[in-house]
């Protein structure tokens, strides 16, 4: 009697491992993706080697941090700054979007570190980069939240949404930077 119960108890054990790690790889490879940070580009929101759990599910909104892959395979986390069909422009460091001023709340920490009296997000407006006046459907603007180093859309231009993998959510790695990303 009390071997079928071992063997009961083995059997019931193996069947939550069994089921654990198959929720565990639908999570991980579905739900729920691990992405490395590397680069400056992001710093103060993200650091270079933090690991972010990465979602694709989501409508992509104004000023989420995204990860997209380029045409040549590199893959980049930045910020949303612009939606399809927007306007954009930075005029004295200042964000204008369909020409209205919007403030950007999680650039406070990196202007607060930056002791340089050049603007901290050079001006330039959508025209200059793209050639359009507004961004075309499909397509949205980004920016790294360390304007001065980050190569981002004024530089490669914009991204198509078939290119973004999904949104950041949160930092999970190293322990002492656990985060929600916002």
């Amino acid at each position: 009697m009390k071997n079928i119960l071992t063997k009961n108890h083995l059997f019931l054990g193996l069947k939550y491992l069994l089921i654990s790690l198959f929720v565990g790889v639908i999570i991980r490879g579905f739900l729920l993706i691990p992405v490395p940070v590397t680069g400056n580009s992001m710093d103060q929101t993200l650091q270079q080697k933090d690991m972010v759990l990465m979602e694709k599910f989501s409508k992509i909104k104004r000023f989420d941090v995204i990860v997209f892959q380029q045409p040549d395979g590199t893959i980049y986390i930045k910020r949303v700054i612009g939606l399809p069909g927007d306007q954009i422009r930075y005029e004295k460091d200042q964000l204008y979007i369909n020409n209205k001023k919007v403030a950007e709340p999680f650039l406070t920490n990196n202007r607060s570190h930056d002791h340089q009296v050049s603007p901290y997000t050079t001006d330039f407006q959508l025209q200059e980069l793209i050639g359009e006046e507004r961004l075309p459907k499909n397509d949205y603007f980004v920016l790294g939240d360390n304007r001065r180093i980050s190569k981002d859309s004024r530089s490669f231009g914009t991204v198509a949404s078939k290119d973004i993998l999904g949104k950041a959510r949160a930092v999970y790695f190293p322990l002492t930077h656990i985060k929600m990303i916002n």
